[in-house]
């Protein structure tokens, strides 16, 4: 039986992990949960898998949290309490759904106590992939990717060899505003960007997919996760979310993989690999109209062509700055103290801002993104 941890269980892909658990309770058992500040949630969750810990955001959610459950579960707070749980001793996965950059330290908890990692905390390796790869390598842990699009990247690289391809292609949905005029960027309403036409994600992915910045980031995810040159990576609009992505290899043959649109799907793999679970949610090709492609507009979304200068530039660490910067921008767009337009005017001018700091640890990478973050928190129409 496989012993699993799930930080970020009250997520969306933590939700789902725990539906694809219980499909097979003599393969699992989870030993930790975290969800932060979700203590409803989390009372259920705890109550349903009964783990030996549970991690919440600070000390005052920890009380209030003893009261609702056994009193044979710890509960810890904090970062600590999420990379103490990272490493647990017993654990066979760390599956890390966990948004932003609190997602960092715990990645690296887990693979320097070498455990195999499920990631779909895209922004650990956006803003520290080269050491967190070489960290992997060096303790021989296997880091199998969640996300659906670099989960179908992981798969089709198994046709061929690496010397052989060609290029990696991101597909992208193109998010709710994919024929929406630029124009009326400033008009979006929170209600609207949150309206995704493919998948049902957290908050802050769905703002990203709305802005193309999430498949920004997944290009520089891809370019560390699996070691490619970064010009060997595109994006293309796909609305239908049929194929999840493609490689192409140097004969011109593209292999390509499809699924449902259903997270379970590539989280089910994770935590199977390199076997297979049964059938979740097949496919109907017989129901499928037609699948179309379209280049992106990166003028209109130009977060794509901020994604490509900090892969450009990758020793200024861009890719940090960029990182930190959405994080702020969408909380301020989600609080509604900033209209859509402006996530991207923030993005732009934060690289100029904060961008060319050297990093020499993991920690100077936690610092920075925090003091970005509470720079741009003030925003007031300049960073």
């Amino acid at each position: 039986m496989k012993k699993i941890v799930i930080l970020g269980s009250t997520g969306s892909i933590g939700k789902n992990s725990i539906q694809v658990i219980m499909r097979y309770p003599h393969k699992f058992k989870v030993l930790g949960i975290s969800g932060y500040e979700n203590i409803e949630l989390l009372k259920e969750q705890a109550n349903l898998l009964s783990p030996q810990i549970v991690v919440v955001k600070t000390k005052e959610n920890k009380i209030k949290l003893q009261e609702e459950i056994s009193s044979h579960i710890k509960i810890i707070y904090g970062e600590e309490g999420l990379c103490e749980l990272a490493s647990h001793p017993e654990a066979h996965i760390v599956i890390n759904a966990l948004a932003g950059i609190t997602g960092l330290l715990p990645t690296y908890s887990a693979i320097q106590n070498k455990k195999r990692l499920a990631l779909a905390n895209k922004e650990s390796l956006v803003a520290w992939g080269k050491h967190i790869m070489k960290k992997a390598k060096e303790n021989h842990v296997e880091i199998i990717p969640v996300d659906s699009e670099h989960s179908a990247l992981f798969q089709c690289l198994k046709a061929g060899k690496k010397r052989d391809v060609n290029r990696l292609i991101l597909t992208a949905s193109g998010g709710p505003f994919l024929h929406t005029s630029k124009e009326f960027f400033p008009h979006i309403r929170k209600e609207d960007a949150l309206r995704h036409p493919s998948w049902n994600m957290g908050k802050k992915v769905t703002i990203d997919s709305a802005t193309l910045m999430n498949k920004g980031f997944e290009m520089i995810e891809a370019r560390w996760l699996f070691n490619i040159k970064p010009s060997k990576i595109d994006v293309i609009i796909h609305p239908q979310s049929i194929i999840h992505s493609a490689v192409e290899f140097k004969d011109s043959s593209i292999i390509a993989q499809m699924a449902a649109s259903d997270m379970r799907i590539p989280i089910s793999y994770s935590l199977f690999y390199p076997q297979r679970s049964n059938e979740i949610n097949a496919l109907s090709f017989d129901k499928m109209q037609s699948l179309t492609f379209e280049k992106p507009d990166t003028e209109k979304f130009n977060t794509l062509n901020l994604a490509k200068y900090a892969l450009q530039n990758e020793d200024k660490n861009y890719a940090i700055v960029l990182n930190a910067a959405d994080e702020a921008a969408v909380e301020l767009f989600l609080n509604r103290k900033i209209t859509f337009d402006k996530i991207f005017d923030i993005l732009e001018k934060s690289i100029h801002i904060f961008g060319g700091k050297m990093m020499n640890s993991i920690y100077d990478v936690k610092s920075f993104t925090d003091e970005i973050i509470k720079n741009i928190k003030k925003y007031k129409g300049n960073i």
